[in-house]
């Protein structure tokens, strides 16, 4: 990354915090869906079909122009994989066009020299590549193996900050694998990080053995790696939950691709709004709406965002949002086998 990109980034961020701590009225991060549809079919995810079409580009605009009339400070572009999308780069260009950070989550699989060129010039600001293994298997294709060569030319090219994000749990056949992506990451001037999977409404699915032991592991990687560590997320890892005020719907608004405001990916329905008709009052609502998951929720932007609001504005209204009872008695059972085993 050019001193010049990397200093206008710094000023950013410094803006998105500051922005963030003056008021509440307005949404921190939208997570919006261009693409539904993705190349790849990851057996442990949940957020992707092969069959849909792109939202037309016209309605996205509409989409952006809203939210940045709400007040939204960062948009992060995801899907499916929305470098499928034929339009990806003018989304981009509306983003920053409208004066919001423009981030994006992918794959990776799709990037090019020239597309890399491209995104530049749109003004993407971060980029998170997911990558879940060294060699490709039946759970996830997202391979350093595949992805490595398209990691150098980002190195090379990306004017725009990069993080490469593992997963663990879920079925990854070899938990070890995300420390070689990480190592990997750092040797290439990116930072990493890790991430719990999640049952299909964002709650924690626990980890044991090799798969918790190279979670804290990561923690050791050097100071471009990273897994957020924090009491927040050591209490992920080990099954107990976190006191938190969520604040989606509010705060952080998830736009799906048929444009209604979700609470996050896992949690589509609630309050299933759709976001042309979304006002300062549904966010007050939502921003002060206690939400059922939280305790083990796992969705890591949701965590960001909720410590600009931590520390302020205790929830009043009723509990909304849904939870799956076998994973919270998963993680119940494994927490009391540990504490045994300690005894």
């Amino acid at each position: 990354m050019k001193l010049s990109s990397r200093i206008k980034m710094y000023y950013r961020a410094y803006w998105f915090m500051g922005k963030g701590l003056l008021s509440t009225d307005h949404p921190v991060l939208a997570h919006i869906i261009p693409m539904r549809r993705c190349n790849l079919a990851c057996s442990y995810c949940n957020e992707y079909d092969d069959y849909s079409s792109p939202v037309p580009a016209g309605a996205m605009f509409e989409r952006l122009d809203k939210l940045a009339d709400l007040g939204t400070t960062a948009i992060i572009i995801s899907g499916g994989e929305p470098l499928m999308h034929p339009e990806i780069e003018g989304i981009i260009g509306k983003i920053r066009q409208r004066g919001m950070l423009a981030c994006m989550i992918t794959n990776g699989y799709l990037l090019t020299q020239e597309k890399i060129k491209k995104i530049n010039a749109a003004g993407l600001e971060y980029m998170q590549i997911s990558i879940d293994n060294v060699q490709p298997d039946d759970v996830s294709k997202k391979s350093l193996k595949v992805l490595d060569k398209k990691l150098k030319w980002l190195s090379e090219l990306a004017e725009f900050r990069v993080n490469i994000n593992s997963v663990i749990g879920g079925g990854i056949k070899t938990p070890e694998d995300a420390l070689t992506v990480g190592v990997r990451a750092v040797e290439l001037g990116f930072s990493s990080s890790l991430g719990i999977i999640h049952d299909g409404l964002g709650t924690l699915k626990p980890l044991k053995g090799v798969e918790r032991d190279i979670y804290f592991k990561m923690k050791d990687l050097g100071k471009k790696g990273h897994v957020r560590w924090s009491a927040f997320q050591r209490n992920l890892a080990d099954g107990k939950p976190n006191k938190w005020r969520c604040r989606a719907g509010g705060r952080y608004l998830y736009i799906c691709e048929d444009g209604l405001v979700h609470y996050c990916s896992q949690q589509r329905g609630y309050p299933g709004v759709p976001l042309a008709s979304y006002t300062k009052e549904d966010i007050r609502r939502e921003y002060l709406t206690k939400k059922a998951c939280a305790p083990y929720c796992t969705i890591a932007c949701v965590h960001q965002v909720a410590t600009f609001d931590n520390w302020r504005d205790p929830q009043t209204l009723g509990v909304k949002g849904a939870v799956q009872r076998e994973s919270l008695q998963a993680i119940k059972t494994l927490y009391q086998i540990e504490q045994t085993e300690k005894i």
